[in-house]
């Protein structure tokens, strides 16, 4: 046994040692199996919006299918969600089949880095399977989706803030603390400029009248948020200096933009920037990069299961996983809910136009509710450990 370990640890060493081609012509190793499931993925978001925007070329085809109800069924927000049903189903199996996996030398983790022709097939059939089932399954899928989607946003919230906190805690470290300290300062300032420079820019283009209350209300509470955040970071208790706050401060002025940028364009708040040519190719530009950040958002968060684990400082052996099999999995499972309610946004009865992702009011609250629930939850993450601390030292003395 200790031999055969042994084996697999040299093997998956060198592995490393080898070049990106090298390690993806050997095929089973988790290092390079975590990007052929992102491509699989991004392949899956691809078809979802070829089939949202371009399936009326396919309705033909679609009328043989029973369920299709003369292809009418299979288009538009039905036919995303069907697609992201076939994804979500096998992320899921796959999450069932490597939960649990600690060991490299293990079957399942052979399973997860390996065995790529029986995969594509069976997304394959995945992806066609939905088609064949009623519109009234499909339409339950789209409400539980909607939660999915949720519990991805929280886990990606969650993995954000970890490692906002991570970076802050290490650039404050013994290690690091004299060398990193004109850089700590140059980054944290940079952050602060950058979020007033996206709050005035907001105001110009989002605001640009008296009458956008709601908008200037989104815009200012952001402000207020950004300045709550560094209160409670310079608090003489708390100590956590201006860089958490600066970075979050950046997260939060992003989910506000994308709220404000999600409303429909018929809102007189919002300057028509699609008119014309030129504003069709800065559509088809905004939706390549939207999909694109929303694949490289599901892969970094499905990397990073330690951010959910409590035992983060115990040393790693030489045979575990270098990341969370099941948590992976996971992740890309409610990350393809998540893409369906991005490219219906949000509304299972939303006829969505071509290069579009993620307009409507539904998709302007999810951001919004978003960008408060962030704020609330690192302003508690930085206080949290002063509460108790403040509770452990009251509980003797209130003893009696």
């Amino acid at each position: 046994m200790e031999g055969d370990m042994n084996n697999v640890n040299d093997r998956y060493a060198k592995l490393i040692g080898d070049s990106w081609w090298a390690q993806f012509r050997r095929g089973s190793n988790p290092w390079m199996a975590r990007y052929v499931y992102g491509l699989m993925f991004l392949v899956a978001n691809l078809l979802a919006w070829a089939v949202r925007d371009y399936g009326r070329s396919a309705l033909s085809e679609m009328k043989r299918l029973k369920e299709c109800e003369g292809g009418e069924d299979c288009l538009g927000a039905e036919g995303v969600l069907r697609v992201s049903l076939g994804c979500f189903i096998f992320y899921f199996i796959l999450f069932l089949c490597t939960a649990g996996t600690s060991k490299l030398n293990e079957r399942r983790d052979l399973w997860h880095s390996g065995r790529w022709p029986a995969k594509v097939v069976l997304i394959i059939f995945l992806m066609v399977l939905p088609f064949f089932i009623p519109s009234a399954i499909i339409q339950i899928y789209g409400d539980i989706a909607h939660f999915g989607a949720g519990v991805f946003l929280m886990i990606q919230l969650v993995s954000i803030i970890s490692f906002i906190t991570w970076l802050n805690d290490r650039v404050q470290s013994d290690k690091f603390t004299e060398r990193c300290h004109i850089h700590v300062m140059l980054l944290a300032t940079s952050a602060y400029v950058i979020c007033i420079c996206g709050i005035i820019l907001m105001f110009i283009w989002y605001a640009p009248q008296p009458s956008c209350l709601l908008n200037i209300f989104f815009i200012t509470w952001t402000l207020v948020l950004l300045q709550l955040m560094t209160s409670v970071s310079l608090h003489p208790k708390v100590n956590g200096g201006f860089l958490t706050p600066g970075l979050m401060g950046l997260y939060v002025v992003f989910l506000c933009w994308s709220a404000v940028r999600s409303e429909p364009p018929e809102g007189k708040c919002i300057k028509d920037t699609n008119a014309g040519p030129k504003g069709d190719w800065l559509s088809i530009i905004s939706f390549i990069i939207a999909v694109i950040a929303m694949v490289i958002a599901t892969f970094s968060t499905g990397i990073d299961s330690k951010c959910f684990q409590f035992k983060k400082d115990e040393p790693e052996e030489e045979d575990e996983v270098p990341y969370g099999y099941g948590f992976f999995h996971f992740v890309f499972a409610t990350g393809a809910m998540y893409f369906a309610m991005l490219l219906i946004s949000w509304n299972t009865k939303h006829v969505s136009q071509k290069w579009t992702i993620d307009v409507g009011w539904t998709s302007t609250w999810v951001r919004i509710v978003n960008e408060w629930l962030a704020a609330c939850i690192y302003i508690w993450m930085v206080v949290a450990p002063v509460i108790l601390k403040h509770t452990r030292e009251a509980e003797p003395s209130g003893a009696v």
